[in-house]
């Protein structure tokens, strides 16, 4: 499936493009609040993959409750077991990255660095799915990685061949990127035939197999204040999935992924008011960069969206 078939409208969806916006941008506040209390849980001593764990365990009753309120367990069923055994492998994976990032970065660094998902997701369609991409996307993409690696700070970390927790942490992140990317463009795909509640109950479900058989290595008992932070990642993880889900299903990739971009207003001020950091000099001279690169992406698929459908109802 090419990026361009993703923007597409969902043939079994209405689509609802304030609405996807709005949710889009529900979607980055609650992550931002879920990051810092990864950061927290992390700095507590919980394992990472036991936070994985409560993360997807707390949303499975939360979405199963939404479920049968909305619909009954009949809107649970799905023929496309393989498709979302795929996604959740990929989910899992960044998932996993994503809150590694966290752990090692500043909030706003690990922030920007996820910044440029369109920017893989346009070199994923054109590289390994043959879409046609015309030399003003290919410009967009190479000012974003410029943007990318003056945030990467290669002159610091190619020198230390990245070591030490803040090169580690920065590979991690771009690894959360590249699967993030992926991973938009299979949420798209699934929202063509499956709603938002489906899709999120099972990831969540599917990841528990792995992380299942994981937690037994890794838990460790846990006093009321880290009961807490896990509890609240699973609250704010639920919230940031059915959104960012609903968004995808409501309005097209290139429409709802500008909205990424108010993650960066939040990691800063998150960073700064619970962890007192502020963003890497880098980040402020890169970070326009990613953005002006994947607003560019944003509004060409846009554009061609438009011209497409022009020519359809021609």
């Amino acid at each position: 499936m090419s990026t361009a078939a993703s923007s597409a409208p969902s043939s079994a969806a209405p689509q609802n493009y304030l609405g996807g916006i709005a949710l889009r941008l529900l979607a980055m506040a609650s992550l931002s609040l879920m990051f810092v209390l990864v950061k927290l849980i992390a700095e507590s001593g919980v394992h990472i993959l036991e936070s994985l764990f409560w993360r997807q365990a707390v949303v499975i009753p939360l979405v199963f409750a939404w479920a049968l309120s909305h619909g009954g367990i009949a809107s649970l069923k799905t023929r496309r077991i393989g498709a979302h055994a795929r996604r959740a492998t990929m989910g899992l994976i960044g998932m996993a990255c994503n809150f590694g990032g966290m752990i090692f970065l500043p909030m706003a660094e690990a922030t920007t660095i996820n910044l440029s998902v369109p920017i893989f997701a346009v070199i994923f369609a054109a590289l390994l799915l043959g879409e046609p991409t015309g030399w003003q996307r290919w410009s967009a993409v190479i000012i974003g990685f410029v943007g990318v690696l003056v945030v990467l700070n290669p002159a610091a970390n190619f020198t230390g061949g990245f070591s030490g927790e803040h090169g580690i942490g920065t590979l991690i992140a771009l690894g959360g990127a590249l699967m993030t990317a992926l991973i938009t463009i299979a949420i798209r795909d699934l929202g063509r035939t499956e709603n938002a509640t489906t899709i999120v109950f099972w990831f969540s479900l599917l990841s528990m197999l792995p992380l299942g058989i994981a937690l037994p290595f890794v838990i460790t008992p846990h006093d009321p204040y880290q009961w807490l932070l896990l509890l609240g990642l699973g609250l704010s993880g639920a919230v940031v999935q059915m959104s960012l889900t609903g968004a995808l299903r409501l309005a097209p990739v290139a429409v709802v992924i500008p909205m990424d971009y108010s993650s960066l207003l939040w990691s800063i001020a998150c960073g700064w008011w619970f962890f007192g950091t502020l963003p890497a000099d880098t980040t402020w001279i890169g970070a326009p960069l990613i953005i002006a690169s994947g607003l560019f992406i944003a509004w060409r698929e846009h554009r061609l969206h438009i011209e497409r459908t022009k020519d359809i109802a021609a």
